[in-house]
């Protein structure tokens, strides 16, 4: 059985480019205990503060339960649930999962294959991440699940789900906008070469969203991870969004988050196109958390 295609296929919902990754999240987490204890079970009310952490960090922006992919996921042929009365999950009610003492684990084949083959679980890993998250959140979400990223390789093969990214896209987008972070005007360099400067996606590359200058934005490594994490945002004025969730009193934040509040970008320059529309109201739906701060008085 090839596993990493079956993992590639996960039934989810993905009508209108609508994030759902709270099946790949149960799983990276699964296989994260597995590594602790491969025999072990995941009983629902002892997790469940776990997994509705990381749907909160890593999730899209509206207000989700663990109980959802503890159940469903059960259809994809990976995951097993059993109760105190036996096997098979009572339904993705959180209070029939808590009562009858539902327990989760890594179905018996695919147990049986990881132990055969250790590397698979840091294929599966490196797969999941790829289709479901951006770069930028790889390392903190392994961390997260106590996993450890597999380099990109054969899990690559199945990537090719959504097919070859640019290599291009981060030179481009770079040069659009003059080598400065469009939210900071950051610039810094070691002799002829940038440092501390990317390419990020505003529709991610994992949703649907093309390696394109359009979809673009040059971001310093701070403001690229708190773009992917929802706390800043594009208005459709080409206004900078901050998320009234994110919380900072130091001067250090204010500065370098909320004062940007209401800023117009830096760039892209002249002759360039902007972020587009569609992908600045990709990011507003399943990206940026909450209500945006009021603009920052000059």
């Amino acid at each position: 059985m090839d596993w990493l295609e079956r993992v590639a296929k996960l039934r989810q919902w993905t009508k209108g480019g609508t994030r759902a990754p709270h099946k790949p999240l149960l799983l990276l987490y699964a296989l994260g205990r597995f590594q602790e204890d491969a025999d072990g079970g995941l009983r629902y009310t002892a997790v469940e503060q776990d997994l509705q952490r990381l749907l909160t960090e890593y999730g899209p922006p509206n207000k989700t339960t663990p109980a959802y992919p503890f159940h469903h996921l059960t259809s994809d042929g990976i995951w097993e649930v059993r109760t105190d009365r036996g096997p098979g999950s009572p339904g993705s009610g959180v209070r029939d999962l808590r009562e009858t003492g539902a327990t989760g684990r890594l179905a018996p084949d695919l147990r049986a294959a990881l132990r055969h083959d250790p590397d698979l679980l840091g294929r599966i890993t490196r797969l999941l991440l790829d289709l479901h998250f951006p770069p930028s959140l790889h390392g903190e979400l392994c961390e997260a699940v106590g996993l450890e990223p597999e380099p990109a390789g054969e899990a690559g093969r199945l990537s090719a789900v959504r097919g070859r990214r640019d290599r291009r896209m981060r030179e481009l987008v770079l040069t659009a906008y003059e080598y400065r972070c469009a939210f900071c005007g950051y610039d810094g360099r070691i002799g002829a070469v940038p440092v501390g400067l990317e390419a990020a996606h505003v529709r991610w590359w994992a949703f649907g969203g093309p390696d394109v200058v359009e979809n673009g934005l040059c971001l310093c490594a701070l403001h690229h991870k708190l773009f992917d994490k929802g706390v800043l945002g594009v208005g459709d004025d080409q206004r900078i969004l901050v998320s009234q969730r994110f919380a900072g009193h130091s001067p250090a934040a204010r500065e370098h988050v909320t004062a940007l509040a209401g800023r117009p970008l830096t760039g892209p320059q002249p002759g360039t196109r902007p972020v587009a529309a569609a992908h600045r109201d990709w990011h507003a739906r399943q990206v940026f958390l909450g209500e945006p701060r009021p603009a920052t008085a000059a």
